[in-house]
């Protein structure tokens, strides 16, 4: 009984360390969700194993898998992955690494439960590691394009005005390394629609740096002569 509480004990605290990540980023994943996962896989692993046990010195454990209750945890809480995946009104998916902390976390749980304690917590640092240090590293030393975040602009220019020159104003790179990091804008994809009205509907995606604020691309296009309206989100 002391084993299986240390077991229990052990997926709730290693749940707990990845709920407060996916908590303190205000992700679908929280606390509560990433604990119940861990320890209910940790459960019906021991469950799984003890049964095995069990049955094995009654010399009934012909057609037994210790871990086939286990194995059905990976694919039964993919629904709980799927759940938190979701796709926005620009088309972009969100949520993935979210769901894949899901997924990662019952493995947790089944490990732990099936007694590789120092393999559990191994992986809880490595998961912790590989989605906060490692990327924070690569955006201060890595290529550009990894320090960039997508913006998506919908804007609607004036009847008669020329759509070149909104894109000519967006379209910056800067010319040192540092204005490079911080004030670059980059274009990397137009859709143009006219409007009933004469007007026209640009569609744009834009790459900026993570360091900028939204507030400062929609005041830059809203300074653009002849745009009329501008919405601007992030992706």
């Amino acid at each position: 009984m002391d084993v299986i509480l240390l077991k229990l004990s052990a997926a709730l605290f290693s749940g707990f360390l990845i709920g407060v990540d996916r908590q303190i980023k205000h992700k679908p994943l929280g606390l509560k969700t990433s604990m119940v996962i861990c320890i209910a896989s940790c459960l019906i692993t021991i469950v799984s194993v003890e049964a095995y046990l069990h049955f094995s010195t009654n010399g009934s454990s012909q057609n037994m898998d210790p871990m086939r209750l286990a194995a059905q945890i990976v694919s039964g809480v993919g629904f709980l992955g799927a759940g938190v995946i979701l796709r926005r009104s620009n088309d972009v998916i969100s949520g993935l690494t979210t769901a894949a902390m899901i997924w990662a976390a019952s493995g947790i749980g089944i490990a732990i439960g099936a007694n590789f304690y120092k393999e559990a917590f191994l992986t809880v640092v490595l998961i912790l590691v590989s989605v906060n240090v490692i990327p924070a590293l690569i955006k201060l030393i890595g290529p550009m394009s990894l320090s960039q975040t997508d913006v998506a602009l919908r804007v609607v220019m004036e009847k008669g005005a020329l759509t070149t020159h909104l894109i000519k104003r967006l379209h910056y790179r800067g010319k040192t390394w540092k204005e490079r990091r911080t004030n670059s804008m980059i274009v990397r994809e137009v859709k143009i629609k006219d409007l009933e009205d004469g007007c026209k509907q640009l569609d744009i995606s834009v790459s900026i740096p993570r360091t900028m604020y939204i507030t400062s691309v929609y005041d830059l296009v809203k300074e653009i002569d002849m745009v009329q309206k501008v919405s601007v989100e992030q992706r």
